[in-house]
């Protein structure tokens, strides 16, 4: 049985805007370890689920969705936003 993992993806270092952070995202945890491919090397496996990823716009519609198809999920709660607030003339300190 696929076991979902819910959560929100954090604002990314080379973004300047907050576009989709306030989405849920659910994807799967992988059923088998990846394993390099003999002839090219790059890492791969037989999952077809690591390649499905969706987007609800709130924790409980995601819940909701993965309770009617009877999966197992864990909610991974967002991380704490933490302001650094400082002055523009601290950087010549």
């Amino acid at each position: 049985m696929p076991i979902a993992r819910i959560f929100q993806l954090p604002k990314n270092a080379m973004q300047s805007g907050r576009a989709r952070t306030k989405d849920w995202t659910l994807d799967f945890e992988p059923a088998e370890a990846k394993k390099p491919d003999p002839l090219t090397g790059w890492a791969g496996s037989g999952d077809t689920r690591d390649q499905i990823r969706l987007n609800f716009p709130t924790a409980e519609a995601a819940i909701d969705y993965c309770e009617r198809q009877g999966w197992d999920y864990t909610v991974i709660p967002a991380p704490e936003k933490v302001l650094k607030l400082q002055a523009y003339a601290d950087n010549f300190r």
